[in-house]
């Protein structure tokens, strides 16, 4: 009974969220002075303080991992670090081509699509194609941010195991590099395996035992060894996420044409026909800093824990996406995230 009780809790702190991110974000985009921490405003606010005063600094972006799932980790790096829990909204969509982008250009994404018109130039099935310049626009961030150092920055990107090994054995080559990036994916990869696998989904049924999965692997991964060996480094580590993920209940019908896009949370194409009370519609993406191809193109975001379905084989694809964890859309688990910046403890 109480477990149902902070469900039904949880649901409805999701619908007043999602009621007051629709009727305030475009404020927020708008207005670089009144407004809380976004994803554009990360590096300005954490790491560009940091290496201003010369301190050695990793920035690691944890893809796809909650709000949630930091706290369940935090225990595991005390002993190592003091840690500065900070919290921050991720730009709309809550999708790693926009919101993980922000984070390393600085930029909204009409901006960072300008500057990197590849990006978005061949349409592309595969998100991670979209994050193919973050090390270029680091480059440009620091450059805005009028910051020099010694050294070139290091990016680094690990999808795969033997990737993580391998940085895991070279931590020591990079004691001198004074501002080093790194994206792990792990999660993300994570996330998306369970909706595909029934033994994952018998291990992880709900949220509480992903989170629980989410912390054991950490606790046994190279990731933990990496971070631990930041701090012998005298390294302040900054760490983030984007963006997190919300577990789709309940599917919402949208219409739209061959061109639109397949993401669950959010699409964007012409004409796109939906439900007023699950869909955030932006008719005009200019008005909120997102890129459009066309004069008729919309944006249209998933609220609470929706998920779009196409009436072609509704109950097919309902049942399918239904359980799994998604992102792109206004949720609180989406939205709401990490930002915390850890020092060594001597």
């Amino acid at each position: 009974g109480l477990r149902q009780t902070h469900s039904d809790l949880e649901q409805s702190a999701n619908a007043e969220f999602a009621r007051y991110i629709t009727g305030v974000y475009g404020d927020w985009v708008n207005d670089g002075e009144d407004r809380p921490t976004l994803s554009v405003d990360i590096f300005d606010k954490f790491v560009a303080p940091l290496l201003k005063s010369r301190v050695k600094t990793y920035f690691v972006v944890l893809d796809c991992m909650r709000l949630d799932h930091w706290m369940s980790l935090v225990p595991s790096l005390e002993p190592f670090f003091e840690i500065e829990n900070t919290y921050y909204y991720s730009i709309l969509p809550t999708a790693t081509p926009f919101s993980r982008n922000a984070l390393f250009s600085g930029q909204f994404p009409i901006e960072f699509t300008q500057e990197f018109p590849e990006l978005w130039a061949i349409p592309s099935r595969d998100e991670y194609s979209k994050n193919r310049f973050e090390r270029q626009m680091m480059d440009k961030q620091l450059n805005r941010s009028g910051i020099r150092l010694p050294r070139d920055q290091k990016y680094i990107k690990i999808y795969e195991k033997d990737e993580a090994d391998n940085v895991r054995r070279q931590m020591t080559s990079l004691h001198d590099t004074p501002f080093v990036s790194l994206v792990y994916n792990f999660v993300d990869i994570l996330s998306h395996s369970r909706s595909e696998s029934e033994i994952l989904q018998e291990i992880a049924p709900d949220e509480p035992a992903f989170r629980s999965l989410v912390r054991s692997w950490f606790n046994h991964s190279a990731l933990y060894d990496i971070i631990r060996e930041m701090g012998r480094q005298g390294a302040t580590v900054v760490v983030t996420t984007a963006p997190g993920a919300v577990l789709g209940r309940r599917a919402a019908l949208i219409r739209g044409n061959r061109d639109t896009s397949t993401n669950l949370r959010y699409k964007f194409g012409s004409n796109l026909g939906y439900e007023e009370r699950e869909t955030f519609l932006i008719k005009d993406p200019a008005e909120y800093k997102l890129p459009s191809d066309g004069a008729s193109k919309q944006y249209a975001i998933a609220k609470e824990d929706y998920y779009f379905v196409y009436p072609t084989e509704f109950h097919k694809y309902e049942k399918q996406y239904r359980g799994s964890f998604q992102h792109g859309g206004i949720s609180l688990e989406e939205m709401i995230l990490p930002c915390a910046t850890m020092v060594p403890r001597t």
